[in-house]
């Protein structure tokens, strides 16, 4: 890790306080960066018009006694890393070379999302309990990275 890999990570935890993540400790940031530009960030939040879990006061996953890491699809919040790589999409942003910062491992349906959108490395600093992304990552030739100070 260099002193970029620093100053982007802490533009992710940054990105991350804006989430509308009912849960404190799942308040996600992401940035993606070619050639130490930021392209793009995204958190972690109900899409436009949708009223988050922090304005419902409660966090659905929570009610329903759903596990981390199992069932992303039920919550109302779309991930960071969904979030910034949609930004890119509506600015008509290339995202090949690219390397997306993230505050926590993405799950396998982000994992999937950032094979194709053309990213090419991804480096994390929280774990996430979902081994296949990692999985999908190898098999993709994606450099993942657990970011140490």
């Amino acid at each position: 890790m260099d002193k970029w890999d620093k100053r982007f990570m802490e533009m992710t935890r940054l990105v991350s306080t804006w989430s509308s993540c009912y849960k404190q400790n799942r308040q996600v940031g992401a940035v993606i960066v070619r050639d130490k530009r930021i392209l793009t960030t995204g958190y972690n939040g109900a899409p436009a018009g949708v009223e988050s879990c922090k304005e419902r006061g409660e966090c659905l996953r929570e009610k329903l006694g759903i596990a981390s890491g199992t069932r992303q699809e039920m919550c109302y919040a779309v991930h960071a890393e969904q979030n910034a790589i949609i930004q890119a999409a509506k600015l008509g942003l290339t995202l090949q070379g690219a390397t997306l910062y993230c505050t926590h491992q993405p799950c396998s349906m982000c994992t999937r999302i950032i094979i194709n959108s053309g990213i090419e490395r991804v480096v994390y600093e929280q774990g996430y309990p979902d081994d296949f992304s990692i999985e999908l990552f190898t098999a993709a030739g994606i450099k993942l990275e657990k970011y140490t100070e």
